[in-house]
């Protein structure tokens, strides 16, 4: 039944009708994928490099998850946490096996995955503070930083944009220089707990975390008894070309969050916690209604079968050097529209001298589906199976934009 005065029938009028307006999005109604591609409600074709903002880490519609979401509906859905069931648990054995001997907390989100990481750290401070709460309990992050909407990691997110109209916000948060491990050593006193990083802080323009600046905030956490938490949400899960982009430093983190490409598209999130403190959450301390249910491990389950079969993170680092080459080539040929290219495997940021929406909505109609990020920087986020030749139409695409506007 329509809301009464409602008779409008387009997904564009419903939208401007019922739903809230806190995105501004491009008119635009996508209808159906398949690969990287998708076409909107007119026929029109896009090659789509937001993946869903680095979610459909497969494509749209693979088949092998396809076919592994419709099995797990037709035989079990959701029975809570109350219970086992089999998904979950081979999920988890997997997920340890790729970070660690540790244990694992499902959830819904990247969100709710840093929050789950936010009262871990609380956690280890009333650890340290000898049972005692309110004593230690401060957490280091990045300027720049974002670490989800939520009020925990809404108040790890030093950005006004995200913070303003919700203060007060969590108290606790101290924010040091990105890459700056002294200035992260600076802000270290009794109060802290942990330090939480983004590998690759993403919404704010694709900035990788430095080898030398990992390793040196390992260290001050061993130093300092802290927690070093690392935010994978957008960049794990093969991103990168390894399964966690910290891996290239060769750390151990004492807890990660994931989310995003975890599921292929279907909402799963996921905590993996060293065995060190894996015992700091008992029954009772945190929890979830519809984490780790049957069918959303079931989609995560395919989502790691298709990356270890089809060989998806030697194909993204194989695969990746050649595309970013040609990314920085145009900033070489249009030094006055781009001013930087910076990322790993397929998570790429393009650093404009203006602001993005009028390049993005030229991308889109030209073909090509991209994200807009912080500090005027579009984000390609191609999936995990994406073709050297869609790699390169990307970039012609790109290159066809930019002589235009040149």
């Amino acid at each position: 039944m329509s809301a009464p005065g409602i008779v409008r029938t387009s997904t564009a009028e419903l939208y401007d009708a019922c739903v809230m307006k806190n995105y501004s999005r491009a008119s635009l109604t996508l209808a159906r994928g398949r690969g990287t591609q998708v076409w909107d409600d007119q026929g029109n074709c896009y090659l789509d490099f937001t993946s869903g903002i680095a979610v459909s880490a497969l494509g749209h519609c693979h088949p092998h998850w396809v076919a592994a979401v419709q099995r797990q509906a037709g035989e079990l859905i959701h029975v809570s946490n109350l219970f086992r069931n089999p998904n979950q648990a081979e999920l988890a054995r997997r997920l340890v096996q790729r970070a660690g001997p540790g244990r694992v907390f499902f959830c819904n989100s990247g969100g709710e995955a840093d929050e789950g990481l936010i009262k871990l750290a609380r956690l280890h401070g009333v650890k340290k503070s000898g049972g005692e709460e309110g004593k230690c309990y401060k957490i280091i992050c990045a300027k720049n930083a974002f670490h989800g909407r939520m009020f925990g990691g809404m108040s790890a997110t030093p950005q006004e944009k995200i913070q303003k109209g919700f203060r007060p916000l969590v108290p606790g948060f101290v924010f040091g220089e990105l890459n700056n491990v002294q200035s992260f050593a600076d802000l270290i006193d009794g109060q802290t707990a942990a330090i939480f990083v983004e590998t690759i802080q993403g919404e704010s323009g694709i900035n990788p975390c430095t080898t030398e600046f990992l390793l040196g905030l390992r260290r001050l956490c061993d130093q300092h008894n802290l927690l070093l938490l690392v935010d994978e949400v957008q960049c794990g899960i093969g991103r990168t070309g390894k399964f966690y982009a910290f891996e290239y430093a060769g750390i151990a983190p004492d807890a990660i969050g994931m989310a995003k490409g975890l599921g292929g598209g279907f909402p799963i999130g996921a905590i993996w916690v060293r065995e060190n403190a894996a015992e700091l959450f008992q029954p009772g301390s945190h929890g979830t209604t519809f984490g780790g249910t049957p069918l959303a491990c079931a989609a995560a389950l395919a989502v790691l079968d298709v990356i270890e079969r089809e060989k998806l993170l030697e194909h993204v680092s194989h695969a990746s050097g050649p595309w970013i080459a040609a990314l920085e080539k145009l900033a070489v040929d249009f030094p006055t529209h781009i001013k930087a290219v910076r990322g790993r495997g397929f998570l790429v940021g393009v650093q404009l001298a203006a602001e993005p929406p009028p390049y993005v909505t030229a991308l889109r109609e030209r073909g090509l589906l991209v994200a807009p990020a912080g500090n005027n920087v579009i984000r390609l986020l191609p999936p995990l199976n994406a073709t050297a030749d869609e790699l390169a139409k990307s970039v012609e695409i790109f290159r066809a934009v930019l002589v235009a506007k040149a």
